[in-house]
């Protein structure tokens, strides 16, 4: 079972007010295994970049200048994607945004049934308790210290270690009984996966992380990124 892990980045809430993605980042899974094979695109949304949306992820204007257009990269896109099931936090937020650019690129809608959104799960599994990726790291004992700013592959790669633990993993809400060898019962109804003993070992590539450099080095002292790194 191939599964994607993804996430976007936006210049805004809705692409229908104008506003476009400016990136994407993917990571597969295949029964439920991390593969290493990712998907990452940076995008030049025609438009310039709100404040509001550069305070979040710190992808600015003139690092997103030379970068291709959506129409570019869509066919790309589609086929890294395939028909697999896009596992996804908050899904109708970045469904609407891949939609809409689809289809103005000419091409087929991605259906609503081939999400799988990861909000939603949460929700259900801890009712009232907060779902955002970050509280949902701090529940798994996940190493999130990393996300200084939001960023597509990043946060995929967090969301997936995010998702394993909401589902259970490969055990995927079985236990074995202790007082019986070979037998196993179902979980618990509060039943909740203990944190990992240790970290993951990080996904992100020399080339990424060498790219990600560049990136923050282009955008200047004084920007904000940099500034928050630097501690100013």
């Amino acid at each position: 079972m191939r599964e994607i892990v993804l996430d976007t980045e936006t210049t805004g809430l809705n692409p229908f007010d104008g506003h476009r993605i400016v990136e994407i980042g993917a990571v597969e899974l295949w029964h439920q295994v991390p593969t290493g094979r990712t998907y990452h695109q940076y995008i030049n949304p025609e438009r310039p970049m709100p404040e509001e949306a550069f305070a979040v992820h710190g992808i600015g204007d003139a690092f997103l200048a030379d970068k291709p257009v959506f129409t570019a990269i869509a066919q790309a896109f589609i086929d890294f994607i395939e028909e697999s099931k896009l596992v996804i936090h908050n899904a109708s937020f970045d469904m609407r945004f891949l939609n809409a650019e689809l289809e103005w690129a000419g091409l087929r809608p991605i259906p609503g049934d081939q999400a799988i959104d990861t909000l939603e799960i949460a929700r259900r599994r801890f009712p009232g308790s907060p779902a955002s990726l970050d509280a949902l790291c701090r529940r798994f004992g996940i190493d999130n210290s990393m996300r200084d700013k939001h960023g597509a592959l990043l946060d995929s790669e967090i969301l997936a270690d995010v998702y394993l633990e909401l589902i259970g993993g490969r055990q995927s809400g079985f236990e074995l009984d202790q007082g019986s060898r070979g037998s196993t019962t179902t979980a618990q109804p509060n039943w909740r996966p203990a944190p990992r003993p240790a970290k993951l070992p990080a996904r992100v590539t020399e080339a990424e992380t060498a790219a990600h450099a560049a990136f923050i080095e282009e955008l200047g002292p004084d920007a904000i990124w940099t500034r928050s790194r630097s501690g100013s």
